[in-house]
């Protein structure tokens, strides 16, 4: 088995500043890759922005500046709130780079010699938002308005190159059936098959009016449409096409993250390019919902989008990792969200109250009734034994919360056993124990799982707490570096291991006021 693990978010439209939904797309994928890297897998973090096509065209126009100039602008703006957000991507992609526009170019020159890309001719509706054609039914039945933004369609005619689609679709849907875990969730599996088998067009996959883009080789009066150039960046981006693609034979296949608007274009002509050029497809897409706020769709009219300002100021406020924590507890990955003020509060709540209050009161009995030197266990009761059960399950819990992509489990699972933990406190009542010398074994069997059971929520938290659950095992005195998760959770802390001072991981602070 491959010690390698593979991660992109789609690559960003930089004409206009990061929103919710694209912050939202990258901490998954930054909770992924943390958590492979903490296995001891060779991780391979990637995102970027997807720079050419009509769109940013046109807002460029509307800004009264290039092209390039405006992309320039906003792949920086990307660039350095991912940084700021502590992301751990490992390259950051363009599709204006040299080294992607070179090797699209030697893409297409493959397709174009097996006969893949042929020149046709396009007349039909455009939905100039996604970069998509839409079929005459399809516009007629959405009354010639896109289906995600509501804006008009565009009629276009012109020439235009065609990617042989149609000739791969019978091998995508033999392949989709075969791999179930291929398109995550199960939902968005069953929506792709049914519209495969009502038939698929050939893609165009150029423009003769547009010259913003990659100009074809075989004719460069046509630049390459936006998928064909997009969607390739998870390969170019690893050396494909290159002097040097060492990264691309390490690291591929991968697992793309995407929101559920581009789930036809990443399991539809994504797989069927790559079947084209021979390689093997993506090992899975995973497709996330929409955020609302506050049970409304976000509308700068109503005044109740989640901005950066807003996630950052939310960031200062509560902690970088409580936001974290919120996103990926909101709801389970695959289905749509609702930003609520109250649900960030609840969220950050079991965040102090049951996570930090945990560790804190563990270190504090420690601390004053054993010096803060952990005792050692004696003679386990059905109670103990159950707080262990849990405890020692956590890792596999994981690994299979990780492995399909259900991300609120893997943040709420560390959480459930650090309450189970303060449970056990409360049931075993060890500020009573500690007054009866005759109960002094009892007691230092109860101090000492609580502190196993805490030290493995804070381990199982490093994915997406990283900054907070490192602080709070630093308190226990249990240094991460150089040890894999499992490694960590395996190991207990041994008799006399001496704790730190303990410190609240998240002080109370007044509650966020709703403001949507």
């Amino acid at each position: 088995m491959s010690n390698t693990f593979y991660i992109t978010t789609p690559i960003y439209y930089p004409n206009g500043d990061p929103h919710l939904g694209s912050v939202y797309t990258t901490v998954i994928c930054d909770a992924a890759a943390r958590y492979h890297r903490l296995k001891g897998e060779d991780t391979y973090f990637l995102t970027g922005t997807d720079e050419h096509g009509t769109k940013l065209a046109k807002a460029a126009a509307d800004a009264s500046v290039e092209p390039q100039q405006l992309v320039d602008k906003y792949a920086k703006i990307f660039r350095d709130l991912w940084k700021e957000l502590h992301i751990t991507n490992d390259d950051f992609i363009r599709t204006t780079e040299p080294r992607h526009k070179q090797a699209v170019q030697k893409i297409v020159q493959r397709m174009v010699a097996t006969g893949d890309i042929y020149l046709g001719a396009y007349e039909g509706w455009y939905d100039e938002g996604q970069e998509q054609f839409v079929t005459e039914t399809e516009a007629k039945t959405a009354a010639y308005k896109s289906t995600i933004s509501g804006r008009a369609l565009v009629r276009y005619k012109e020439p235009t190159y065609f990617f042989r689609l149609s000739k791969y679709v019978p091998r995508l849907i033999e392949y989709i059936q075969a791999n179930e875990h291929f398109i995550v969730p199960e939902s968005r599996r069953n929506e792709v098959l049914s519209k495969l088998k009502a038939g698929v067009d050939d893609l165009s996959i150029s423009r003769a009016t547009l010259t913003w883009g990659i100009p074809l080789p075989n004719d460069p009066s046509h630049v390459i449409y936006v998928w064909i150039d997009a969607l390739t960046n998870y390969i170019t981006a690893l050396g494909y096409e290159s002097a040097d693609d060492s990264l691309f034979k390490k690291f591929w296949p991968g697992t793309h993250v995407i929101g559920k608007d581009i789930l036809w274009f990443h399991t539809v002509y994504w797989p069927a390019m790559l079947f084209s050029l021979d390689l093997p497809l993506p090992e899975k897409v995973v497709a996330h919902g929409w955020w609302t706020a506050e049970g409304t769709k976000m509308s700068k009219s109503l005044g109740n989008v989640i901005d950066i300002p807003r996630i950052r100021a939310l960031a200062e406020a509560h902690s970088l990792d409580a936001v974290r924590y919120y996103l990926l507890r909101a709801a389970p990955l695959g289905s749509d969200l609702d930003w609520s003020d109250t649900d960030f509060n609840k969220a950050f709540n079991e965040l102090a109250n049951v996570l930090g209050n945990c560790l804190n009161r563990t270190i504090k009995m420690i601390g004053r009734y054993r010096d803060g030197k952990l005792p050692a266990a004696g003679s386990l009761e059905q109670i103990d034994n159950d707080l262990l059960a849990r405890a020692s399950s956590l890792q596999s819990d994981l690994a299979q919360a990780y492995g399909a992509f259900h991300l609120q489990d893997a943040a709420t699972l560390p959480i459930e056993l650090a309450r189970a933990t303060n449970g056990y406190i409360d049931a075993t009542a060890p500020f009573s124990l500690a007054k009866d010398p005759v109960k002094e074994e009892r007691l230092n069997t109860v101090l000492n799982l609580s502190a196993q059971s805490i030290k493995n929520a804070l381990v199982a938290l490093l994915p997406i707490l990283p900054e907070k659950a490192a602080a709070g095992l630093d308190q226990l005195n249990v240094a991460i570096e150089g040890k894999t998760i499992f490694q960590l959770l395996e190991t207990s802390l041994p008799p006399g291991h001496q704790l730190k001072e303990g410190q609240p991981l998240f002080p109370k602070i007044e509650a966020a006021k709703p403001r949507i």
